[in-house]
């Protein structure tokens, strides 16, 4: 990759242009700075004229320029007022500030940046007031942002990857108006990781009433786009959720999430007791195998904690079926299975954008903001999990040519 050429100003350059004033000064409104960026653009937009002229000009067209308009634009430090070049034959549209184009280019990425981190269109609004010296509608936020539905619409029915060694589902509720009523809504996140460690997140669906049929529907979806094998399904015990998979994925392990069992468990427990209680669980989840990690399940439920959290051991006896699993897989897949550093962390950057947030005024509303902050969360994952070069080793053993198709 060519090394980026750096541009050096020099020192006598830069007093010309300051011409005697502050160097602070040119951070003001008005400035040095927004001087420089009307002068570059209009110099931009007469080379697009001279462009567009000469290209009539060789195709036979008569053409020729005809005075300028002016524009005023948003730009992510002010407005600024353009002289736009004119044609007499009104064929010409910049590719810089389009024709009917009112924001510089940057400027809804600004918003949408602000928006992506949970600020509400009136705080983006008071933000650009307060920094900038801005007046900007609560519309054209809304519009600069509406922007990205068209995007999720695309991005929900991307081709996927055949295989993916492990999937974790997972679900947080949102506060959406519907009717006139706020109703409790449930957003599914679907997080896959490929053949190499790397993780990618599937899709987002949002429903009111989960159940077999929803479900079903999900695994559907994803084998339409290309999934034909999951190796291990990472569920949080959802009624319905593992038939669906199973129903669609014949061979897929459906795992009971550890993480959500324990924080399911902790529910339970006083404050002062947690950590405690917490401790006295591990004995399950590290046990050598199924017949261990039963066994000390029963010594949990005959002992202190189990006693006086009787609740804990019926929900651990409950998804028993999905926790067996579990204990066929060596020390390293267990670790990415329990230590769901993944999805937790996800999950804590979409709940705390919902929080900040309170509640949605409709579906689209919820759906989009989820999905900024998705891709800025996508943003950070450059590497595999540190655990991940083991793993991969114990499942080409575990699942054989399912897992080595999945590296073709």
């Amino acid at each position: 990759m060519p090394a980026r050429k750096t541009t050096r100003i020099s020192a006598e350059l830069l007093d010309q242009l300051l011409d005697g004033a502050e160097a602070k000064t040119a951070f003001d409104k008005d400035g040095l700075f927004d001087e420089l960026k009307k002068a570059l653009a209009e110099r931009a937009l007469n080379a697009e004229m001279d462009h567009h002229l000469a290209s009539e000009a060789a195709a036979g067209v008569s053409n020729r320029r005809n005075g300028a308009g002016r524009k005023t634009v948003l730009t992510e430090t002010g407005s600024i007022e353009l002289e736009i070049p004119r044609d007499r034959n009104a064929s010409f549209d910049p590719q810089l500030i389009a024709k009917y184009q009112r924001r510089f280019p940057g400027f809804d990425e600004k918003i949408v940046s602000m928006y992506a981190r949970g600020m509400s269109t009136r705080e983006i609004q008071g933000h650009l007031r307060d920094l900038y010296g801005l007046e900007v509608s609560p519309d054209l936020i809304s519009t600069v942002t509406d922007q990205v539905l068209e995007e999720i619409a695309a991005w929900q029915c991307r081709p996927l990857e055949a295989v993916y060694p492990l999937v974790f589902f997972d679900a947080l509720r949102v506060k959406i108006r519907d009717e006139g009523l706020v109703r409790n809504k449930a957003v599914h996140v679907a997080l896959g990781v490929r053949h190499d460690g790397t993780k990618e997140v599937l899709g987002l669906w949002l429903e009111q009433n989960e159940g077999a049929k929803f479900w079903l529907r999900v695994m559907n979806e994803l084998k339409n786009r290309g999934v034909e094998d999951l190796l291990i399904a990472v569920v949080d015990g959802l009624k319905g959720f593992p038939d669906a998979i199973r129903a669609t994925f014949p061979e897929a392990t459906v795992q009971t999430c550890i993480v959500h069992l324990l924080r399911h468990s902790l529910d339970f427990v006083s404050y002062k007791d947690r950590k405690a209680v917490a401790a006295a669980l591990k004995d399950i989840y590290r046990a050598l195998d199924a017949d261990a990690g039963e066994r000390a399940l029963a010594a949990f439920e005959a002992g202190p904690w189990g006693s006086r959290y009787p609740a804990i051991a019926m929900s651990w006896r409950r998804a028993w079926t999905e926790v067996i699993p579990f204990y066929a897989f060596p020390g390293e897949v267990r670790r990415i299975l329990y230590t769901t550093n993944a999805i937790e962390a996800l999950n804590a950057k979409l709940r705390r954008a919902v929080r900040a947030r309170g509640h949605f005024p409709n579906d689209e509303a919820a759906m989009k903001l989820l999905f900024l902050v998705l891709n800025q969360a996508q943003k950070d994952w450059k590497m595999a999990a540190r655990e991940w070069c083991l793993a991969r080793a114990q499942f080409a053993v575990l699942f054989g040519e399912r897992f080595t198709r999945a590296a073709a």
